[in-house]
């Protein structure tokens, strides 16, 4: 995992060549995108899903970099994006009938995820 730096009030981490095809892991980031980082964490500690015990380490390194290399709060964090995007892609063969090959592609994915302290808005009074 890497961390990397955007802006004072956010952080990220990056998990590269996860060994699950990009439109699985989507499904799991769906679930935490735009949440509160705690709200995350639970939802992947319950999540049916093989890969949110992967997503869920994602989470907690982006949560520790902003704690300890930003100096941001955490009790204040949201997940402001989380993404995938594709990686390698192990291809392997098949044998099919009459002497051919079938092809399989085991595909690997690229998960970054950035959380960002919660900015609140401050109303106008007249």
């Amino acid at each position: 995992m890497k961390h990397l730096k955007n802006n004072d009030n956010a952080a990220y981490a990056i998990l590269k060549n996860m060994r699950t095809s990009p439109s699985k892991a989507n499904i799991v980031l769906e679930m935490i995108r735009g949440k509160k980082a705690s709200e995350a964490i639970n939802i992947l500690k319950f999540s049916q899903r093989a890969i949110a015990k992967d997503i869920s380490k994602v989470l907690h390194s982006a949560i520790s970099n902003a704690e300890n290399n930003h100096q941001l709060d955490i009790d204040i964090l949201k997940v402001s994006e989380a993404y995938c995007g594709k990686g390698m892609v192990m291809k392997r063969w098949r044998p099919r009938a009459k002497g051919r090959a079938g092809r399989i592609n085991k595909f690997f994915t690229n998960v970054t995820i950035k959380v960002a302290e919660e900015q609140k808005e401050r109303k106008l009074e007249e």
